[in-house]
């Protein structure tokens, strides 16, 4: 299981990286394993700003649909277009190309009540 050091994560099996700020989301590898072969991923929120914890799209995979929580408040800035014809990349890569939203951060402190990978490790049972 692949659960990079470098990264924050979420109980709802969301990661999250920072550069400044601007954070880039998507779901874990245990996340992609679980829910089995990517079918859709569905963002309506771009241009908007959300509250943490608040739905920003879903991931819908062959057997269920699924709601992607935002980690953190922000503006949802990007959405990873490639996704559109290509969403099985959330299965092949899901901390690189299978990335799913840009947001430009609010308060960047909450990236601290996030998970460290070993927390997350201890979550999954990993």
């Amino acid at each position: 299981m692949n659960i990079p050091a470098n990264l924050k994560y979420t109980k709802d099996h969301e990661w999250i990286s920072i550069d400044g700020d601007i954070a880039t989301i998507g779901i874990t590898d245990f996340a992609q394993k679980e829910l089995g072969d990517i079918v859709y991923v569905e963002v309506e929120t771009l241009d908007q700003t959300l509250t943490k914890d608040e739905v920003f799209g879903t991931v819908e995979a062959v057997k269920t649909v699924s709601d992607l929580f935002l980690p953190v408040a922000g503006e949802i800035i990007e959405f990873n277009d490639a996704l559109e014809s290509n969403p099985e990349m959330v299965n092949s890569d899901p901390y690189g190309a299978g990335w799913m939203v840009k947001v430009k951060v609010s308060n960047v402190a909450e990236m601290e009540e996030l998970l460290s990978s070993e927390d997350y490790k201890t979550l999954i049972g990993a």
